[in-house]
């Protein structure tokens, strides 16, 4: 059994998600292979080649891959899957863009999202928003599956020596071109790599209210997210959002701010580990997850717990 696993990464370094792919790959057992897909991705290969359990790392350097547009990708991936018993990916935006076309090609289905592996053919994953666990089984004669990273820790970044391979195949679909990118940039930890985040609700009033969570965030070294309903009234942008349509987060902490707690944005915070609440509606949902819970008005809380950290 030989499990190939899509590399995450930027064309400059692995993304952690990853390791955590690489994780799930391990529960299934077999040999792991990495896929490198991309334009100028030497170092990445050899970062790829040094994660714990990887036996063997393919890299596709080709102009076609500069920016893995899935059109050209997922052929890649679809040639190659087919000597393989599992194909894996994280539950990214590129991951859920290229297996279910991968998928389509190999004519199996996809399972979605595992948080957990039973064995080599059957998963966990979760459904309705998280409030019920599917185990699904798959006779597929290659699996697809997309792995929801915060299900699996990490495997270890350093300590592996796989062989690196370099693969000749260049798919150019021809009907996507890659026009440009906007990039948000902040010097605070990745929303969905952070280990503690610190997320605003419709109770922050405004956008500019967020300042108070965007001071304790740069005192704890936390990240700063929001629910649904703040993006959507237009506080932060939208790369902000926890929750089932926004990103999916497991931190140490995860300090929830007049968010009432509707379950699209349980959805994407439940895992973490402690989940501190504050909120002056005392009924608020949130509550009902909440490891530590205040019932106050935040603008008074926020900046008292500032003091203190």
């Amino acid at each position: 059994m030989t499990i190939l696993v899509i590399a995450e990464h930027d064309n400059k370094v692995v993304a952690p998600a990853t390791l955590n792919t690489v994780a799930a790959a391990a529960k299934i057992g077999g040999d792991i292979h990495v896929l490198v897909a991309g334009q100028g991705v030497g170092a990445v290969a050899e970062a790829a080649a040094k994660i714990a359990g990887v036996s063997k790392v393919l890299v596709a350097d080709n102009a076609a891959y500069a920016h893995q547009l899935p059109e050209n990708v997922a052929p890649l991936v679809a040639e190659l899957g087919k000597g393989y018993s599992h194909i894996l990916a994280a539950a990214t935006s590129n991951g859920k863009n290229i297996l279910p076309r991968v998928a389509a090609a190999l004519d199996v289905d996809q399972i979605s999202e595992i948080i957990s592996v039973e064995s080599a053919d059957t998963f966990k994953r979760p459904i309705y928003a998280g409030n019920a666990i599917a185990t699904v089984q798959s006779n597929a004669a290659v699996k697809v599956i997309t792995v929801r990273a915060t299900g699996f820790d990490p495997v270890a970044a350093e300590g592996g020596s796989a062989a690196v391979e370099a693969v000749g195949a260049a798919h150019d679909a021809g009907i996507s071109s890659f026009v440009g990118e906007e990039l948000a940039k902040s010097d605070r930890p990745e929303l969905t790599a952070a280990k503690i985040v610190v997320s605003g609700g419709r109770g922050m009033q405004n956008g500019d209210n967020f300042k108070h969570l965007y001071a304790l965030a740069d005192k704890l070294g936390a990240a700063v997210g929001a629910s649904r309903a703040a993006v959507d009234a237009g506080f932060v942008p939208n790369d902000m959002q926890v929750g089932q349509t926004g990103k999916i987060v497991a931190p140490q902490l995860y300090i929830a701010v007049g968010i009432s707690g509707a379950i699209q944005h349980l959805a994407g915070m439940k895992d973490s580990k402690v989940i501190v609440a504050i909120n002056k509606d005392e009924e608020a949902p949130i509550f009902q997850v909440a490891d530590y819970g205040l019932v106050a008005d935040l603008f008074e809380a926020i900046p008292e717990l500032e003091k203190l950290v």
